[in-house]
């Protein structure tokens, strides 16, 4: 399904051929900063043969943004070797997605130049050991975190990593996470998207950014979340739960 961009909208305005009412082709839809821009400019927007006075489809909602602090995660089989035998994670918060939750235990993590302490642990256990961190982080103890999807840890830099009861060296595993946006499958086709597709969305706030190549996460446990990392809301003033807009596909 194709969506008209506000960047469309200003181009056809700057060649005279904004009309008004805006008809929509069928299958098409606004996003909602092409909606907003029209309405600014008392537009109005109708569907390729819709009756006169028939409301088009209502704009698409904004998405939430989770913003990813440096964070860890685990093997059971590392759990153990870092807290103890038979240990098991305690709770600390659920996270957006169902199932998640910030443990109450952090470890520290060592690279070359330095030791970032106190990061936290997402559980529940996974099958391999997973440490994702900001570029600047990155930075500061010595390490350049390839940016890559969660899960694609293969060729990544290793890392030390130190519990209250031993330690252990990942061989691999350090990455900065690739921006995305996890989506039920209800969400995915309200959208207009599918998983693995890739769109340009644009955040709100005070310093817009316009983010590229953010990639469609589908699956029925997933709850409407774009997920960014802090080097990225630091760049635009973002909080967690701030608002972002789906713009355009990825070409």
């Amino acid at each position: 399904m194709p969506f008209i961009t506000e960047m469309q909208l200003r181009a056809s305005l700057s060649k005279g051929e904004l009309p008004n009412p805006y008809v929509l082709s069928d299958g098409c839809r606004l996003t909602p900063a092409a909606r907003d821009f029209l309405q600014s400019r008392g537009i109005t927007v109708g569907k390729s043969g819709a009756m006169p006075g028939k409301q088009a489809s209502p704009a698409l909602p904004d998405i939430p943004i989770g913003v990813s602090n440096r964070h860890i995660h685990l093997s059971a089989e590392h759990i153990e070797k870092l807290f103890g035998s038979g240990y098991s994670l305690i709770p600390l918060k659920e996270l957006s997605q169902k199932g998640q939750f910030a443990a109450k235990e952090t470890v520290s993590l060592a690279g070359p130049k330095g030791m970032l302490k106190d990061v936290r642990i997402l559980g529940p256990s996974r099958g391999a050991s997973q440490v994702e961190i900001s570029r600047t982080d990155g930075f500061q103890i010595g390490i350049h975190p390839p940016l890559r999807l969660s899960g694609d840890i293969a060729d990544t830099p290793g890392i030390a990593v130190y519990g209250p009861k031993g330690f252990i060296y990942l061989q691999q595993g350090v990455i900065a996470a690739k921006a995305h946006i996890h989506m039920s499958p209800g969400d995915a086709q309200a959208y207009g998207v599918k998983n693995g597709d890739r769109v340009q969305v644009r955040t709100h706030g005070q310093r817009p950014l316009e983010l590229h190549e953010v990639v469609i996460r589908v699956d029925p446990r997933f709850s409407l979340d774009l997920h960014i990392d802090t080097d990225e809301a630091n760049a635009g003033f973002i909080n967690q739960g701030d608002r972002a807009s789906i713009v355009g596909l990825s070409t």
